[in-house]
């Protein structure tokens, strides 16, 4: 399968029921591509200086248990979209199953758990969770700055 970034799609559990970024424009599953997104505009010097903006973004969050990010590749909303409870209850899910988000899993300093990290053009999302994403927890959701989205600031965060 061809695409846009040059990453290697034959592993990919996903491969049977995308349609190839090269073929849907950077849309493989209908939602938008960080990555491809990022190549069509700029090429891959795009793609490294947005990957490197938003590792800096991450990194800035100043989680005290959070190990320094020093990369982040494509990762599919249909498998990082965790559920997490609410404190009234209610389950949501953030991410968008048809979108490829830019993202990293690292761990937890002296525990069993995992940060999961999460961003588009528009937000950072660090949620902490157990094994094979058990309890997820949202630790920040954050809209991106505006000088490095289109969008204005605003933050919400645990």
């Amino acid at each position: 399968m061809k695409t846009i970034c040059g990453i290697d799609c034959t592993g990919c559990g996903f491969k049977s029921s995308c349609k190839g970024c090269t073929e849907t424009n950077g849309h493989p599953f209908g939602g938008d591509c960080i990555a491809a997104e990022c190549y069509k505009t700029g090429g891959e010097d795009s793609f490294i200086a947005c990957r490197e903006r938003l590792i800096e973004e991450f990194n800035a969050l100043g989680i005290s248990d959070m190990p320094m990010i020093t990369t982040l590749c494509q990762l599919s909303g249909a498998y990082v979209n965790l559920e997490y409870t609410l404190p009234n209850g209610e389950k949501i899910r953030l991410l968008d199953n048809t979108k490829i988000y830019l993202g990293y899993q690292v761990e937890k300093a002296n525990c069993d758990r995992c940060y999961g990290l999460f961003a588009d053009n528009n937000y950072l999302l660090v949620c902490e969770y157990g094994c094979n994403g058990a309890e997820p927890e949202i630790i920040v959701y954050k809209k991106r700055e505006s000088n490095s989205s289109m969008l204005g600031s605003n933050t919400t965060e645990k």
